[in-house]
C-alpha cells in the first residue's frame, strides 16, 4: 500500500489509550536498566547520606518537572505534539527543532544502552554473551532491534498494550529485591561511613560533590517520564496525561529511593561500587543466594525488552510529529497501513544500528551512552520547563500564578544545574550530536519552501555548536577527553 504523510484526521481514527495504559507507559519507559544497576553506580561516587540529599534534590526536581508537564497538558491541551512542541511554541521553531532533536537522540541512544545491558544479563544464563560488549551480543542484540521494530511498525497501540503487560511483569523481581532487602537491612552497615569523608562528619563541599556525582545517573533513570506527554494526541482523555505523568513519576521514585538506600543497609559502599553488573542480581545473592541473582537476571531481561519496546515507540512518535510541525523532514513523517511512523522506526533503527559498534569500541559502554543520554535530554527538558515559566509569567496575577511560576522556577533551577554537573567532556560531545542536526532541520526548512533558516540569535547557536564540535574532535583526537 502507498505509504502517506501523517495528519490529524488519520490519528483521529486510530485506537485512544486510556489513563491505564498511559500510566504504565511512564513507568514502563522510565524503569529499565538503569534501576538494575542503580545502587553500585550511585555508590561508585556517593556514601549513604549523600545518597539521601542526592534522592531528596532530584525528587523535587523530577516532581517539579512532572508538574511542568501536568500543567501545560491541562492549560494547553492543543499543543497535542507533546514535550517539543512546548519549545516550539514559546520560543520559535528552530528551538522546537532542537528540543525535537534531542529528545529523538536521547531515547534512540538509551536503546544502545538498553541493548549493552541486555546482552550483558543473557551472559548470566548464556557464556558467549558474557559482559555483553562482543561480536554474538552484536549480533544478537541486532536481532532484538530488528525484531521490535517490525512489532512496532504493526502498530503502536498493539505495542503499547503489550508494553503494559510486560511492565506488570518486570515489576516483580523488582519487588522481591525490596521485601528481602527489607529484611536483611542492617543500620550498622547503613551508617558505617554515612557521610563517606575522610573526617566521617558532615563536610558540605565534599558531600555536594558526591551528590553531584549522581545527577547524570539519576536523571538517566528518570528519562522517559514524558512517554505520556509523546502520546498525548493518542489519548482518550487529555487530562489523563498529567495525572498519569504525575502518579507514574511518584512510583518511580519510590522505587528508586527503596532500591538505593535498602542496598547500603546490605553492603558497604565500597562493596556496592565494586560489584559486577548488574549490582541487584549480586545483592540479592548475598541475601538469599545464587538463586537471587538469576532470578534478578532474567527479571533484567524482560525489564529490557519491555522498556526497549517503550522506547521504540517514542522516538517513531517524536520523528512523526516532528515532521508533521515541519521541523523534522517529511520523510519522518510516512505512516504504513497499521498507521504506524515505519520511515522513522527504520531511520532511528538504523542509528541504533550504527551505535551499537561502540560495545568494540570501549568496555563502559552503557555507562558513557548513559551519560549522554542524560546530557542530551536535559536540553530538551530546560526548554519544558522555561515555557513553563513563560507561560505562567504571562497568566492573570494570583495564587495560582504564583505557585505554577514558582515549579517552573524550581524545575528550571534544576535542570540547569543537572547539566552543569555533567561537565564539560558532555556538553562538547553533545556539539558532535546536534551537528548533523543542523543540515536535518535545514532540509526540513526548505521542504517548507523558507528563505531564512535562521534569526540572527540562532545563527550565533549555530556556530557555537559548530565551534565546540571542533574543539570535541580536536580534544579527541588528542586524547583529552575519551569515550
Amino acid at each position: 500500500m502507498k505509504k502517506k504523510t501523517a495528519t490529524k484526521s488519520v490519528l483521529k481514527t486510530q485506537q485512544k489509550v486510556g489513563f491505564l495504559p498511559l500510566m504504565t507507559i511512564v513507568i514502563g519507559s522510565a524503569i529499565g536498566a538503569g534501576i538494575f544497576n542503580l545502587s553500585k553506580d550511585m555508590a561508585l561516587g556517593a556514601a549513604p547520606g549523600a545518597v539521601l540529599i542526592s534522592w531528596g534534590i532530584v525528587g523535587v526536581g523530577i516532581i517539579a518537572l512532572a508538574l511542568c508537564f501536568q500543567n501545560l497538558s491541562d492549560k494547553r491541551p492543543e499543543l497535542d505534539s507533546g514535550i517539543f512542541q512546548y519549545a516550539e511554541d514559546g520560543f520559535g521553531k528552530f528551538a522546537g527543532f532542537v528540543s525535537a532533536w534531542g529528545y529523538w537522540l536521547s531515547i534512540w541512544l538509551g536503546n544502545v544502552a538498553f541493548a549493552t545491558m541486555l546482552m550483558s544479563s543473557l551472559g548470566f544464563f548464556f557464556p558467549i554473551f558474557k559482559g555483553g560488549q562482543n561480536i554474538p551480543s552484536i549480533i544478537g542484540a541486532s536481532i532484538l532491534l530488528w525484531l521490535l521494530n517490525y512489532l512496532v511498525a504493526k502498530g503502536v497501540e498493539n505495542a503499547a498494550f503489550i508494553n503494559f503487560v510486560v511492565t506488570v511483569c518486570k515489576l516483580m523481581p523488582i519487588f522481591v529485591f525490596i521485601v528481602f532487602a527489607i529484611m536483611a537491612f542492617q543500620t550498622s552497615i547503613f551508617t558505617a561511613d554515612f557521610w563517606g569523608t575522610m573526617t566521617q562528619q558532615f563536610e558540605f563541599k565534599d558531600v555536594m560533590n558526591q551528590v553531584k556525582s549522581t545527577m547524570l545517573i539519576t536523571i538517566f533513570v528518570f528519562v522517559g517520564i514524558e512517554g505520556a506527554s509523546i502520546l498525548s494526541a493518542r489519548a482518550r482523555n487529555k487530562k489523563d496525561v498529567g495525572r498519569a505523568t504525575i502518579i507514574g513519576v511518584l512510583c518511580v521514585l519510590v522505587v528508586y529511593m527503596l532500591v538505593t538506600i535498602l542496598s547500603f543497609g546490605v553492603m558497604s559502599q565500597n562493596q556496592l561500587a565494586n560489584l559486577p553488573e548488574p549490582a541487584m542480581a549480586y545483592v540479592l545473592e548475598e541475601i538469599v543466594g545464587y538463586w537471587g541473582a538469576a532470578f534478578i537476571c532474567g527479571g533484567l531481561s524482560i525489564s529490557i525488552l519491555g522498556v526497549w519496546l517503550s522506547w521504540t515507540i517514542l522516538p517513531a512518535e517524536t520523528g512523526l510529529i516532528a515532521a508533521k510541525q515541519g521541523v523534522f523532514p517529511s520523510i519522518f513523517g510516512r505512516i504504513n497501513k497499521h498507521g504506524a511512523p515505519a520511515e522513522a522506526l527504520t531511520i532511528t533503527s538504523m542509528c541504533i544500528q550504527l551505535f551499537m559498534f561502540t560495545f568494540l569500541i570501549t568496555d563502559q559502554a552503557y555507562q558513557f551512552v548513559a551519560s549522554l543520554v542524560s546530557s542530551v535530554v536535559i536540553i530538551t527538558y530546560i526548554f519544558v520547563t522555561m515555557y513553563q515559566v513563560k507561560f505562567s509569567y504571562q497568566q492573570p496575577k494570583g495564587r495560582q500564578r504564583t505557585i505554577q511560576l514558582v515549579i517552573g522556577l524550581v524545575a528550571t533551577a534544576f535542570q540547569i544545574w543537572a547539566f552543569v554537573s555533567a561537565g564539560l567532556k558532555f556538553m562538547l560531545l553533545l556539539t558532535l550530536l546536534f551537528v548533523p542536526g543542523i543540515f536535518v532541520y535545514i532540509k526540513a526548512q526548505k521542504e517548507q519552501h523558507q528563505r531564512h533558516f535562521f534569526s540572527p540569535i540562532e545563527k550565533i547557536v549555530v556556530a557555537l555548536i559548530f565551534i565546540g564540535s571542533l574543539f570535541a574532535i580536536y580534544f579527541l583526537a588528542t586524547g583529552t577527553i575519551t569515550i
